[in-house]
């Protein structure tokens, strides 16, 4: 967990998290290890994508967990119709397999990344709590390969004027949010605290009209708003 790696939200009330995989056990390992987590709170576990869709649409969770391989949709298509159905809630798949083109996908899906299924509790939970924290969980070097393929595949530019500028502050913090810089490494690059570094980053989410850094790296390529280069 960070410093900035949140207990529970600004109103006091946990984080409230769904947990979506067809195998009972699965999901009662996930449970095991978030039961008694201070700030988290599963609301729904759903045993297929479809119905992963429709939780998240009625309950409007801050955090989906989703398996990749569900019925009726599988994790890249449940996390697809889950940004379109309840856009703030955030999305970490989970998988078998190590794959820099499944990375790829779930990210251009709209995940904020994801975790392999071995991974531990301490794992987990930091990966958690980096999201709901707006801190990445992809790597400095995994983030900027991730990003410069996405730029090489990007298609036609989206229109700028379908959201509020960026200040060029928030420009220079864009770049090292593509980077994969956590907050703190951003405030000393810039020299600004790091509560000030996450402020910003909170700004440009918002701005962005996404739901955690990870999108807003990527719809900031989709936009051409900046190179990723350097």
């Amino acid at each position: 967990m960070t410093d900035d790696a949140p207990g529970t939200k600004s109103d006091g009330s946990p984080y409230r998290l769904l947990i979506a995989d067809d195998h009972e056990l699965a999901r009662a390992g996930l449970r095991a290890m978030l039961s008694g987590e201070p700030g988290l709170e599963i609301v729904a576990e759903a045993t297929t994508g479809r119905e992963a869709v429709d939780f998240c649409r009625e309950l409007r969770p801050d955090l989906a967990l989703l398996d990749v391989r569900m019925p009726e949709l599988d994790g890249l298509s449940a996390t697809r119709e889950i940004k379109q159905a309840s856009p703030a809630t955030s999305v970490i798949i989970f998988t078998l397999h190590e794959s820099a083109d499944y990375l790829l996908e779930a990210v251009r899906a709209g995940a904020a990344g994801y975790l392999l299924k071995d991974a531990g509790r301490i794992e987990l939970v930091t990966a958690i709590r980096h999201v709901l924290a707006g801190e990445p969980i992809l790597s400095g070097d995994v983030a900027t390969r991730l990003f410069r393929r996405l730029t090489a595949g990007a298609g036609p530019v989206a229109r700028r004027s379908q959201i509020a500028p960026l200040t060029p502050r928030e420009l220079d913090v864009l770049r090292l949010v593509v980077r994969g810089k956590t907050n703190r490494e951003i405030g000393e690059a810039l020299g600004l605290s790091s509560g000030t570094a996450k402020v910003h980053v909170e700004h440009i989410i918002a701005k962005l009209g996404v739901s955690d850094r990870t999108q807003a790296a990527v719809r900031a390529i989709e936009m051409g708003l900046l190179s990723t280069s350097g």
